[in-house]
């Protein structure tokens, strides 16, 4: 496990490796004792970053999160999880209210067990809710302790420096992260959101360095595109009857022979540049199964050529997103405009 590097400018150390539990539960593995394993595994080698959120199986994950991290383990992880996304039936159980944020951190500490979250991210932008009213509402539960810092998750440029400009105008706590979605096949953010971040000083925690299983290199030989437990549930990722994820296929098989070429295989060359942005604090890593984990461990200490980076540019050029379904979101300045809404 190589170094550990600054949170923003939080001064909390943190390894370029998080390991994200969005596979642990019902969405994933069920296995609560095996997911345990798999965590325990993690922070062995040297990992001291977890992610997770509310939503991941409703609120399982953060329940295998502390199953993991009894014993006196807590004080050893930076602990990361979210809020926003619906959670039950009731129709103010999400968003970015004060409402919401004040009742979502109490259930995600008790099911945590824990008395603090060292980083409560927002994980998406409510258009409904004043951004003043959400940054009020994270500030205060810093103030009372129920966290550390907060931070946001895929936001656009724009609404990161809305929320900062906000946060200096008001007194108020600022977003200290950004976890935005990035790979070689998933540039967008080098264009916008990463220049952004370092303006701010802000962290950045990157999500799906493999791009949804296109950069683990299983993809099947007849031509097919990965093999995933998400096809069905987001087939926008993976349809290859989408032009975009023909094209995304076609990089893959450039990206193999270039890893080979490199000594590596296709996880470390992603993951390995993803975190080779000088932007980039960490890159989250989400296995389902210890092989999963095994097969990306190490990647952080892969140190990528001048050469091979611009053959990587070459496949898939810089600021590029190949299929704008991997963003996570609709850049707005993308979008027509319309007289009327």
């Amino acid at each position: 496990m190589s170094e550990l590097r600054t949170l923003g400018r939080t001064g909390v150390k943190v390894s370029q490796l998080c390991l994200g539990t969005m596979m642990f539960g019902a969405w994933g593995n069920s296995d609560h004792a095996d997911s345990v394993r798999i965590i325990h595994r993690a922070l062995d080698a040297g990992i001291n970053f977890i992610d997770t959120a509310d939503m991941y199986s409703q609120g399982e994950s953060e329940e295998i999160v502390r199953k993991a991290l009894a014993g006196g383990k807590r004080d050893e992880v930076v602990l990361a999880t979210k809020f926003h996304n619906q959670m039950g039936e009731e129709p103010n159980h999400r968003g970015n209210s004060r409402r919401w944020a004040i009742r979502a951190v109490e259930d995600s500490l008790r099911r945590l067990g824990t008395d603090w979250i060292d980083l409560y991210q927002v994980h998406r932008p409510d258009p409904d809710c004043d951004i003043e009213e959400t940054l009020g509402a994270l500030s205060d539960l810093v103030h009372a302790g129920k966290i550390r810092y907060f931070g946001c998750s895929t936001f656009p440029a724009q609404e990161i420096v809305e929320a900062q400009w906000v946060s200096q105008r008001r007194a108020l706590e600022r977003f200290a992260t950004e976890q935005p979605p990035y790979s070689i096949l998933t540039r967008g953010i080098e264009a916008d959101v990463l220049p952004t971040c370092e303006r701010y000083g802000m962290g950045v925690i990157v999500w799906s360095p493999l791009a949804a299983g296109w950069l683990t290199g299983r993809y099947s030989d007849d031509g097919g595109g990965p093999v995933s437990a998400r096809a069905d549930l987001v087939p926008s990722l993976y349809d290859l009857s989408w032009p975009q994820n023909q094209a995304k296929l076609a990089a893959v098989r450039l990206l193999g022979p270039l890893a080979q070429e490199a000594g590596l295989t296709m996880i470390e060359l992603a993951i390995a540049f993803a975190l080779r942005h000088p932007a980039v604090t960490s890159a989250i890593i989400g296995p389902r199964t210890m092989e999963h984990l095994e097969s990306q461990l190490g990647a952080d200490d892969v140190t990528l050529s001048a050469e091979v980076l611009d053959r990587i540019d070459e496949i898939v050029g810089p600021g590029v997103t190949l299929n704008q379904a991997d963003f996570g979101y609709a850049n707005p300045a993308l979008e027509p405009a319309r007289r009327r809404r």
